[in-house]
């Protein structure tokens, strides 16, 4: 338990990425050979990036059923496939390689859709058809401006993409800093998950993770996470 962070949290540190890695990556195979065993099926939801990259390949390396795990992201730009910019194009180079190789994928975009705002209404389809719920095992990531998944501060539409009364399970995402639109899945269907995880490293978002019960802490997006119980926290510098 960290006093740094909230005292709802679990932290766990570790010396560096590669082993901050390997602990993450022995917990979630554990949790979906858990729910593989009671329900014959798992669902696995992760985050873009560069710091997941480490665990994606361990986690490949791993003997399970996959052909029973369904893997989506938490977000995505709405790219397609062959974009530099695909966070799905990442998570088949890196993770569903090795035994990971047969699981199934759901993926965030439609190619068929002529706006994302329509496409999102075939992803919020795709998703209840396929990725079985509630999520096993949701591993976030964050920015140094305090988001997660695509949920950025101050960003139009933050507000409905983070209550928990919305009903969609998906929405679309304009952040001013970024190029392309996004797809979201929203705060209430993120948190309809068993295990969570926060898989971040760095001194400077291990600060913003001291400071999340300040004024301004409370106000980021990954503040409404944080406060959910159960969260763990992997962190190293």
């Amino acid at each position: 338990m960290s006093k740094d962070i909230s005292k709802d949290v679990n932290l766990v540190e570790a010396a560096n990425a590669s082993e901050l890695a390997q602990l993450l990556t022995d917990e979630v195979a554990q949790a979906l050979r858990l729910a593989i065993d009671a329900q014959g099926k798992a669902s696995l939801v992760v985050s873009g990036g560069s710091t997941p990259m480490p665990f994606f390949k361990l986690l490949s390396q791993q003997q399970l059923d996959w052909q029973k795990v369904v893997v989506t992201l938490a977000d995505e730009r709405w790219v397609p496939y062959e974009h530099d910019d695909s966070n799905e194009r990442l998570v088949h180079e890196h993770l569903l390689q090795n035994y990971a190789a047969s699981a199934q994928f759901c993926s965030l975009y439609d190619a068929t859709a002529t706006t994302p705002e329509a496409g999102s209404l075939l992803v919020a389809e795709r998703l209840a058809t396929h990725l079985p719920m509630p999520i096993t095992v949701l591993i976030l990531g964050m920015g140094t401006d305090g988001h997660t998944a695509s949920l950025f501060p101050d960003t139009d539409g933050l507000d409905q993409a983070m209550a928990l009364d919305n009903p969609s399970t998906v929405q679309i995402m304009h952040p001013d800093a970024s190029p392309h639109a996004r797809i979201t899945l929203t705060r209430r269907a993120l948190l309809e998950s068993t295990h969570r995880f926060l898989h971040v490293t760095g001194s400077a978002k291990k600060a913003l993770l001291d400071d999340i019960d300040s004024e301004s802490g409370k106000k980021l997006p990954i503040a409404g996470f944080l406060d959910k119980p159960p969260i763990t926290v992997y962190w190293s510098s």
